[in-house]
């Protein structure tokens, strides 16, 4: 998170931008989260900076944290035909990728087989957002853009450009840990959540990665990353070596060494195994 006192410095080359789907997941929390970036005064000062992408997408949904629906800037989910209408266009929307059947609608709404009312609740939920038949035509939907901020902060790490990864894996970081539909139990929300799971802990490693990359005043996100990352999923190495990597950049080198012996015994206590091979090139650098 950069607040409006921090400047980038040219000697770090540090180039902070959004794209234009991060922008709703950056600045336009209107829910009040506890991570929210309103918490700040702006992201980047606009004297000295530029959003790519400064405008608000028309519709919006939000499906993670607290439920949201926004129609050309207003909050309209008060609108929507009860808790059953809020489940459909959650499913709608989470799934609106591929073609769904009117049976799958019926099952998510209805996994006990008794009929609610399908075609009537389609038809008050068209008063509110607009529907091509059951694609939901909404111009942002946070898990979406969580997966594709995912995507595009891993790709700019494969290419070697960790400041280019920075802004979408907080995006993807953001969303994705939030409870999807919390408060509401069903089968496909159950999947759901457990996609978003994998997802962040994805999220989380590449914006370690990117912090790790980028450096500097970075260098500290990067350690309580990767912290997060081994408390997490403590059989997850790659978390391991960037919390060692980053410890180390920071001069903490007998922290890092001792990370990775709590690695060690770890996997040997309950798996009979040594760490991998890139685990154990890392230890023997730093041992250097």
């Amino acid at each position: 998170m950069v607040a409006a006192h921090v400047l980038a410095r040219p000697l770090d080359h540090v180039i902070v931008g959004l794209a234009a789907d991060d922008l709703p997941a950056f600045a336009c929390d209107l829910l009040r989260h506890h991570a929210s970036f309103r918490r700040v005064p702006a992201v980047v000062r606009r004297r000295r900076w530029g959003y790519l992408g400064a405008g608000l997408a028309p519709t919006r949904i939000q499906l993670c944290g607290r439920f949201a629906l926004t129609v050309d800037g207003r909050r309209v989910e008060d609108r929507l035909p009860g808790r059953q209408g809020r489940l459909l266009l959650a499913f709608l929307a989470a799934n609106r990728q591929r073609a769904l059947t009117r049976e799958e609608a019926f099952e998510a709404l209805w996994a006990d087989g008794h009929d609610g009312g399908l075609a009537p609740l389609l038809s008050k939920l068209r008063r509110v957002v607009e529907l091509d038949g059951l694609r939901v035509l909404a111009d942002w939907v946070d898990v979406e853009a969580a997966r594709a901020s995912l995507h595009r902060a891993e790709s700019a790490l494969q290419q070697g450009d960790p400041q280019r990864a920075w802004a979408p894996a907080q995006v993807a970081m953001f969303v994705s840990g939030r409870t999807f539909l919390a408060g509401e139990e069903a089968p496909w929300i159950d999947t759901e959540r457990r996609d978003l799971e994998g997802l962040h802990v994805r999220a989380v490693e590449a914006y370690a990665a990117s912090t790790l990359g980028v450096g500097g005043t970075e260098l500290a996100a990067a350690v309580r990353a990767g912290r997060r990352l081994v408390e997490r999923e403590p059989y997850r190495e790659s978390g391991y070596r960037i919390l060692m990597e980053a410890l180390d950049r920071e001069g903490n080198c007998a922290e890092a060494l001792l990370v990775y012996e709590q690695l060690r015994a770890k996997l040997r206590d309950d798996l009979g195994i040594n760490p991998s091979p890139a685990t154990q090139a890392l230890h023997q650098r730093l041992l250097r």
